[in-house]
């Protein structure tokens, strides 16, 4: 399969689950295209570990924490353009920042989140095109056990649906973003380049401002 000469975005988010594959995935479009790539720094969150252990008192403060990372880290990012790279890919969305907290917090302390998230939303750069990556439960278990983060081990399979039903009703709110969800259940785009390859063909399209649901 070919691969595409270039991407026609300025701009890429690589959304998905714990354990998706989002990080390998970005950093591959990365180092294919020589393009601008911004990762999460969510292991220096002081907070991240203790919630997994006791998210009843850890929940807030993790989120917030997450929201003000995240909002300084993509101000600074975005806003230096080099010349020497095409476009930016990173590997989260800034609506993630809802999207568990939604799960994550109880009425009162969501309501509070959402005035200091739509504060700082409003003052963020929107990627052109968000590729959703889609897998089963059981695969990401997989995943999270093979990269053997202590923390995340004990992670449930009702919170990974939980999450994954939250991030599609999200998306499925939207109707002003190009949204591309790629169901990746029967691929291994790390290990096989053909697979790698269906994803940055499907990814270099010029998609509408809308939901798309594809399982290359």
């Amino acid at each position: 399969m070919i691969i595409p000469d270039k991407i026609p975005y300025n701009y890429i988010a690589i959304e998905g689950n714990i354990g998706v594959g989002k990080t390998t995935l970005a950093s591959l479009i990365a180092e294919t295209y020589g393009a601008e790539l911004v990762l999460e720094e969510f292991t220096e969150n002081s907070f991240l570990e203790k919630f997994y252990y006791d998210p009843e008192q850890y929940a807030f403060p993790l989120e917030i924490s997450f929201l003000v990372e995240r909002f300084n880290q993509l101000q600074q990012r975005l806003g230096k353009k080099d010349l020497f790279h095409p476009f930016f890919v990173a590997d989260y969305l800034f609506d993630k920042s809802l999207v568990f907290a939604q799960n994550n917090l109880k009425d009162d302390q969501y309501r509070l989140y959402y005035q200091l998230f739509e504060t700082f939303y409003r003052q963020i750069e929107t990627p052109d095109l968000i590729v959703y990556l889609h897998n089963s439960v059981p695969n990401l278990q997989t995943n999270i056990y093979k990269r053997g983060r202590p923390f995340e081990l004990d992670i449930e399979d009702t919170y990974l649906m939980d999450i994954q039903h939250s991030y599609l009703k999200y998306f499925k709110s939207i109707s002003n973003r190009a949204i591309l969800l790629l169901d990746v259940t029967e691929m291994n785009f790390v290990m096989q380049d053909s697979d790698y390859y269906k994803l940055l063909n499907l990814i270099a399209q010029p998609w509408e401002k809308k939901l798309h649901v594809i399982k290359p």
